[in-house]
């Protein structure tokens, strides 16, 4: 509802403590002012409530904290929403994924598609596992389980079958059908192998998807979430589209293009930045080379006990380079997919060469906003690249913990260069943080708690961190879902600080997550999202 007065707030929540991340920082702030969708004032309760109208809502937040909304600056939105209907096997035992496979299969007509994701093998016994045991316990349906990494897939005898699966298939271009001694297919597909069970699994309608998505923004609020980076395919965008037209679009949406449409992109004119502030294209999305569990990422040496294997470069070095240079040339930047040490150092070498060709243009790094997603490992020759090529560093706090044990085991002493936020930070480059999510939970508190600590969150009192030396403060944390996303999205001059005249996303949380022990992040509960200045989240203790 507004005011009756066009310049009065049509809500101001007061009583809290509101932690606006900007320059005031520092200056006590206990109550905030709304109005059309932007941020009116920010102060006292006294100063602010005095803008009310008759008309205004006025909530007491009794002393509840006030942050600017959250963005995830890497997730797939889509594979995120259809996860939530699919069966989770990120289970502690192979046997109990097994058992909800088979739980799910029972529900369903035989014949019909079995869907999950969440394995760890690493988490098992090592290995990865074999088509024939999913037989066993689910011989009428054909089964596709992702892997945590979605890099690879773990399918059935039937699934095989139902995608034309043989001995004599050709491993595709970027991908890998593992087979057993007799040469026939074991059940294992890595990258793009996974494509060919996965196209034969029927798709939702454009209706179905659009459906799904909206609902998903509701998991997405209800943990602080009020933006995204999207990194899923054209469907996705359809879906987003039809969201937008609808009215029913209530996160924040930067959407890539992958690669496979840049030909289509630049013939159009596409360039980063069209759209609005609720959905606006980004860059072109590459992928370089694969992921650490199924040890695919593309490496300088090989991976540990495994002397023949460097991984996989999904693209090579020039053809990254003249997509990478005819798509700045166009006014679309680049996000590559690189995790190995080897895949990041090509990547800055071409960055480093597109750089050159814009700066003969007249062009400034910021122009150009050039990331590199996941930054995993870097060769400590290459740590300081990124902040001097101004290139994003959008990396995922919490895949330092679900990959600790894995990247122990596979890169060994290599690991010091290894999810390197502090390094990044100290080096000049700007950090937005994401999730990656479904691969990880999209919850951002997960997050920060990942970022401050880098510890799981069951260990045992005393444990020391994995490489504590890159630990970052809440601050700089925060820094990543907020004011570093904005600046990614080209969107910093009026999201990821509250203040006026910028736009209307905050979160209130149910205690003061810079008084609170790192420990309590986790715990951290959101009771109110608003995103352009309207709720999307509210709990009852706030009405």
């Amino acid at each position: 509802m507004t005011g009756t007065h066009p310049l009065s707030p049509h809500l101001i929540l007061f009583n809290g403590r509101v932690h606006t991340l900007g320059v005031q920082q520092n200056v006590p702030a206990q109550a905030i002012a709304l109005r059309a969708g932007e941020v009116l004032a920010v102060g006292s309760d006294q100063t602010v409530r005095a803008l009310a109208g008759p008309q205004t809502e006025q909530v007491n937040l009794r002393g509840r904290t006030i942050l600017p909304g959250l963005t995830d600056a890497h997730l797939h939105f889509e594979h995120l929403a259809l996860s939530l209907a699919r069966v989770d096997v990120g289970a502690p035992t192979k046997a109990e994924a097994l058992q909800r496979v088979a739980a799910r299969a029972a529900t369903l007509p035989a014949g019909t598609w079995v869907v999950g994701h969440g394995w760890r093998q690493g988490e098992w016994d090592g290995a990865f596992p074999l088509a024939s045991e999913l037989d066993s316990a689910v011989p009428l349906h054909p089964v596709f389980l992702f892997d945590s990494s979605h890099h690879m897939a773990w399918v059935n005898s039937a699934a095989l079958r139902a995608s034309g699966i043989q001995a004599g298939t050709a491993d595709p271009a970027g991908g890998r059908i593992s087979r057993d001694a007799r040469g026939q297919a074991d059940g294992m597909l890595f990258e793009t192998a996974c494509d060919l069970a996965y196209d034969k699994i029927p798709s939702p309608t454009p209706a179905q998807r659009a459906t799904l998505m909206a609902a998903a923004q509701k998991n997405a609020w209800q943990v602080g979430l009020t933006g995204i980076h999207d990194f899923d395919r054209r469907a996705a965008f359809v879906a987003f589209q039809q969201l937008r037209a609808e009215h029913k679009l209530g996160l924040r949406v930067l959407k890539h293009v992958p690669v496979e449409q840049l030909d289509e992109a630049i013939a159009l004119g596409l360039r980063s930045g069209l759209g609005d502030d609720w959905l606006r294209i980004g860059n072109i999305k590459i992928f370089i080379d694969g992921a650490l569990g199924p040890r695919t990422a593309s490496m300088l040496l090989p991976y540990e006990n495994e002397a023949a294997n460097t991984g996989m470069q999904l693209m090579d070095k020039e053809e990254l380079a003249d997509k990478a240079s005819r798509a700045s040339a166009a006014g679309l930047p680049i996000t590559v997919h690189a995790i190995g040490d080897r895949a990041n150092h090509d990547v800055l070498d071409v960055l480093e060469a597109v750089r050159r060709e814009e700066a003969q243009r007249g062009e400034t790094p910021a122009m150009r906003r050039h990331r590199i997603e996941h930054v995993q490992l870097l060769h400590a020759a290459d740590a300081g690249r990124l902040g001097a090529l101004g290139v994003v560093a959008s990396m995922q706090p919490i895949h330092a913990l679900g990959d600790m044990a894995t990247a122990e085991r596979y890169w060994g002493a290599r690991c010091a260069g290894a999810y390197a936020w502090r390094t990044q930070l100290q080096a000049g480059a700007v950090l937005a943080f994401g999730s990656d999510a479904p691969v990880e939970s999209y919850n951002p508190f997960y997050g920060l708690y990942a970022a401050v600590t880098r510890m799981q969150p069951d260990a045992a009192p005393g444990a020391s961190a994995w490489y504590p030396e890159q630990r970052l403060t809440l601050a700089e944390a925060l820094a990543g879902y907020t004011s570093g996303a904005a600046y990614a999205a080209g969107m910093e001059d009026r999201l990821g600080t509250l203040q006026p005249g910028w736009l209307a996303d905050l979160i209130i949380t149910d205690r003061d997550i810079f008084t609170c022990s790192a420990h309590e992040l986790r715990a951290t509960q959101v009771v109110g999202t608003i995103v352009g200045g309207e709720w999307k989240h509210r709990l009852p203790e706030l009405d």
